[in-house]
């Protein structure tokens, strides 16, 4: 028995540094090549705990395909899901607290470990009181268990894939199909490009009016007080309404920053047209059309699930091959089929799971970090990084054919799966529509008013 474990050991060890080493080199190469990396231990979080979430999702490929020992895949399953448990629940919370609270200048360096720790200890607290409101296991089954700490995290988790999930079902489509492409001519840009240029002379010769005006009637340092006591009551003649030109001014600022919002809508409308017409766009085109379609598929079995509060009971795999047997008159061998099919589908679920994160949070990172928060915004993509795999797992074992699903099961507990399941289909449902209102009306061109 010692020496089956062993060997696995160092197989998933091994799998294990090739993860972590990929992390980073995606840490250095692509999150931070424009930042100084000025800690070390923060490259570090980020890397295990991404080689820790894709161990996870290795093991569930090694249980389809009976790869290790049975009980050595169980080993692993619970020693990487609590090292997982422990940086999201424990570890990175805490560097996150201490941080920020390290970069407050008022706060005296001998406060910032009790602040630090106390921090921690009201999010503890809140981490636990979160799962109230759900219907999540009674604390009969003991406090400082695996399945207590998942039911929670998957609450957070399966919210923040529910959301990413909904808007990238709607705005894939909508950036790929050339349909929602507002065709632009190369003459209306130009034509608003010059009424832009004449707002922005017609503001700056109203500026120069002001500013000789102030330079004219500049009260003259001899003056008396009589005469500069008149100069502010009395306006000379011949002298400039600034009150007047100050409100022209402004009104003229606001159109041309419509103005110019929309040359910039124009132009990336035309970078569209010419990448639609490539060999790319238009593929993308044709994936944008199966996307849609399976956008409206999904929210409307999404609508289903949540009236009539259904979950499905078999996964997709046992699902098509049954069809294909029974109603096709296909004759196939349903384990072997079942065992590869289920396979080839956890893998694409995996591959596209961990690219999209991983695109997601680089242009989240892109967006709001700078030099001083970089390494903040880095750990907290690495808690939201572990929680999402984490709830991956929770929603992926639907995909998996029955027999697959006793080591998630197992490990996991008596988890209330249907729960996540509906909880993901009414987020996913409210960020669906939401996304699909903003877009329409970020579609419609702007009303630009040229009375002025």
């Amino acid at each position: 028995m010692e020496l089956p474990l062993l060997g696995d050991t160092l197989i998933v060890l091994v799998s294990q540094l090739i993860f972590f080493i990929g992390g980073w080199v995606f840490f250095v190469k692509q999150l931070f090549r424009n930042y100084e990396i000025r800690h070390v231990f923060v490259q570090l979080i980020f890397s295990l705990t991404l080689a820790l979430s894709l161990t996870m999702f290795e093991l569930i490929i090694f249980e389809i395909i009976g790869f290790l020992d049975s009980s050595s895949r169980y080993f692993h399953w619970r020693l990487g899901l609590t090292l997982l448990l422990i940086m999201v629940i424990a570890v990175i919370p805490y560097l996150i607290a201490y941080s920020c609270i390290s970069n407050v200048r008022i706060v005296p360096a001998k406060w910032v470990q009790p602040l630090t720790t106390l921090i921690c200890l009201c999010y503890l607290y809140g981490f636990w009181r979160i799962g109230d409101p759900f219907p999540l296991l009674s604390v009969s089954r003991g406090i400082f268990t695996i399945e207590q700490a998942v039911s929670r995290i998957g609450v957070v988790g399966v919210t923040v894939m529910a959301i990413l999930s909904g808007f990238g079902a709607v705005n894939y489509p909508y950036t790929s199909m050339s349909y929602f492409i507002r065709p632009v001519s190369q003459s209306d840009v130009v034509n608003l490009e010059r009424r832009l240029l004449q707002t922005m002379d017609m503001i700056l010769v109203k500026k120069k009016r002001i500013a000789l005006d102030r330079r004219r009637n500049k009260p003259n340092q001899k003056q008396s007080i009589w005469g500069m006591i008149s100069s502010v009551t009395q306006r000379p003649a011949g002298a400039e309404n600034i009150g007047q030109l100050r409100l022209e001014i402004s009104a003229l600022e606001e159109l041309s920053r419509q103005l110019f919002l929309e040359a910039h809508s124009m132009k990336n409308m035309q970078e569209r047209e010419r990448w639609a017409a490539t060999l790319q766009g238009k593929y993308f085109n044709v994936l944008g059309h199966f996307f849609s379609l399976y956008c409206l598929w999904k929210i409307f079995i999404c609508t289903i699930n949540i009236i009539f509060d259904r979950v499905g009971k078999k996964d997709p795999v046992t699902r098509g091959i049954e069809i294909a047997v029974h109603w096709c008159g296909f004759e196939m061998d349903m384990a072997f089929w079942s065992q590869h099919v289920s396979f080839l589908l956890v893998g694409c679920i995996v591959v596209t799971s961990i690219r999209g994160l991983l695109l997601t949070l680089t242009k989240f990172f892109y967006k709001i970090s700078s030099s001083k928060s970089s390494n903040i915004i880095v750990l907290v993509l690495a808690q939201i990084m572990g929680m999402y795999f984490c709830s991956s797992v929770l929603l992926m074992r639907m995909n998996m054919p029955a027999e697959y699903r006793v080591i998630i099961t197992e490990v996991l507990g008596g988890l209330h799966f249907n729960f996540y399941h509906r909880w993901f289909d009414v987020i996913f449902l409210v960020s669906a529509l939401a996304t699909i209102v903003v877009l329409y009306l970020l579609h419609k061109p702007p009303n630009v008013d040229t009375s002025m």
